[in-house]
């Protein structure tokens, strides 16, 4: 009879590899048993059992996760009296067969979420110019539908002034696996940026091509999965990424944010107007920084007021349907502070006057509808 299973049920590895399946990699959010990660069972008499894990690659950054829960899952069991994990590291060949899975079979590496059967709702975050804290409303829409229940991605595409992995925590690079990079993942957010791979304090000096083609490995070389969203950090301006971004994502609609400030706002439309020259719609305006709340209640317009709907007014008229103002967010020093902390507001102070707004604005755009353009219908002409 098979150790640990006197009453003879299944035997205990069988058991062990049942529960091996709720054990989850942390980094490509699939079981270990799926992936191919589950090397071998042992079970030893006295109910000891050594389990046999294959890592992704040798520095994998999670190693202890997947110890720790390979161990809790097994633990759990009865007739289990003590557990060992034994850490390897997958063969080239599994390496290939993995990436060949992870890419639904495809041996090149794209674009999934510009694939026509893709239901990815993807929203490049845009501003006029800097300081308007577009990256900040980036990181707390991210934090906040993750936060939902919805698999969220973040690409940070401001090459020149990347601070989405501040905002959001992150401070490893990507696990490499041979050609496919595996995104770190803070507060529920899958996190890619150019500041994950170069030296604190170092600029990036590039030029068109190489922003393009950085954005292009980040979109198709990064394994994202089956994501509900995908927010893309755009730097000010209609510059070259902004440009990339409609050529590699069609599909992708803009969030213009501004301030309540006139010439920000002027410069806002234009971001906005981008969109008549990439065909790209415009789902709304956030306008940032709109008043400080004062001790007596009353509203400090430090920035103005109305710059916002000015914008959405405006880029109605020019791509001619309605633009909504989804939002005004209060001056608030928490959201400052939780963006230097690395945990956005609408995590770390879910009830101050800015996090309920950012929240707001994240759930009008998570409850969107995906649009229908270049999505394979499955229809066929019929002879009239």
């Amino acid at each position: 009879m098979t150790p640990g299973s006197p009453d003879g049920s299944r035997p205990l590895s069988d058991r062990v590899r049942t529960a091996l399946t709720s054990v989850v990699d942390p980094e490509i959010r699939r079981p270990i048993t799926d992936l191919g990660m589950v090397r071998s069972v042992d079970v030893h008499d006295g109910g000891r059992v050594t389990v046999g894990v294959d890592l992704t690659v040798a520095g994998c950054p999670m190693k202890s996760t997947l110890v720790r829960d390979v161990t809790a899952a097994v633990e759990a069991l009865d007739d289990v009296t003590g557990v060992d994990v034994q850490l390897g590291v997958m063969t080239p060949e599994q390496r290939q067969a993995l990436r060949s899975q992870l890419r639904g079979g495809a041996g090149d590496p794209v674009i999934p979420f510009a694939q026509p059967g893709s239901l990815t709702k993807v929203y490049a975050i845009a501003s006029g110019k800097g300081g308007v804290g577009k990256s900040s409303v980036t990181a707390n829409l991210a934090a906040a539908m993750a936060d939902d229940g919805l698999s969220v991605g973040v690409v940070d595409a401001d090459i020149y002034g990347f601070s989405i992995p501040r905002m959001l925590g992150v401070d490893r690079q990507p696990t490499r696996v041979d050609s496919m990079l595996l995104p770190p993942i803070e507060h529920g957010v899958k996190v890619v940026s150019i500041g994950m791979f170069v030296p604190a304090g170092q600029p990036v000096v590039w030029r068109g091509p190489m922003l393009h083609r950085a954005l292009e490995q980040f979109l198709a070389d990064v394994f994202w999965g089956d994501l509900d969203v995908l927010l893309l950090d755009l730097p000010p301006g209609t510059g070259d990424i902004a440009i990339s971004v409609a050529q590699l994502l069609p599909g992708s609609e803009i969030l213009v944010v501004t301030t309540p400030q006139a010439a920000a706002a002027e410069v806002a439309e234009r971001a906005g107007s981008i969109a008549t020259q990439t065909s790209q719609g415009v789902v709304g305006v956030v306008e940032n920084m709109s008043w400080l709340e004062q001790p007596d209640g009353t509203r400090l317009e430090v920035f103005g007021a109305g710059g916002g709907q000015h914008v959405a007014d405006r880029l109605g008229a020019t791509l001619g349907t309605a633009v909504p103002l989804l939002g005004q967010v209060p001056l608030d020093v928490a959201v400052r502070a939780a963006g230097d902390d690395g945990t956005p507001v609408v995590l770390s102070d879910p009830d101050s006057a800015g996090a309920r707004v950012l929240r707001d604005v994240a759930r009008s755009l998570a409850g969107r509808s995906r649009g229908l353009a270049g999505m394979r219908l499955n229809l066929s002409p019929v002879a009239g």
